[in-house]
């Protein structure tokens, strides 16, 4: 694997960064090398929020990603303002409950999660963004229930240690969900 450039979007309060620190967490755990960017200020709470993650076994130069591999747009501005900004051959992961359009390119393959229907309907409906997690998992043939929880639990604070188990079951609806 060379380097992946992933970019998190969606508005502040879905856990785009705690989904980009999970990624990268696990990243690090296996030994790849690793840049974890997030976006602070006042988009953190219902504007547009983003992270910024690279993953490889190359070293990371620059920690902003503006043409990323991967996109998880977690709402309809989200696509829209980075939908053109995906690499040829890029993949993006849609949450196809907030994004009620698709994509107009057909230069990348596209994944659309009812994230948010799903998260809603299993009792979690704050972890959109760890079924997402869970499918990108999938999709790159990375998922490892063991390290998973190894990851979780280094990122998961004490004082939440209550929603280890919720991320979990997030995670592996995102993992058993078929796009």
């Amino acid at each position: 694997m060379s380097n992946r450039n992933l970019l998190f979007s969606g508005f502040g309060g879905q856990g785009i960064l705690f989904t980009g620190k999970f990624i990268a967490y696990k990243s690090l755990l296996e030994d790849k090398n690793v840049s974890w960017l997030p976006s602070y200020g006042p988009e953190m709470r219902g504007g547009t929020a983003n992270c910024s993650v690279i993953v490889g076994d190359e070293s990371v130069g620059s920690p902003i990603v503006t043409n990323p591999d991967v996109l998880v747009a977690m709402n309809l501005p989200s696509l829209d303002k980075y939908e053109n900004a995906v690499k040829s051959n890029g993949i993006i992961f849609a949450d196809s409950s907030l994004i009620d359009k698709k994509v107009q390119r057909d230069d990348v393959t596209v994944y659309y999660i009812p994230a948010t229907a799903l998260a809603g309907e299993n009792g979690i409906p704050t972890l959109a963004n760890m079924i997402i997690a869970g499918q990108m998992l999938k999709v790159f043939n990375e998922y490892d229930e063991e390290m998973v929880e190894k990851t979780l639990k280094k990122i998961i604070s004490a004082r939440k240690a209550n929603l280890f188990d919720a991320n979990l079951k997030a995670i592996k609806i995102g993992v058993d969900f078929e796009a």
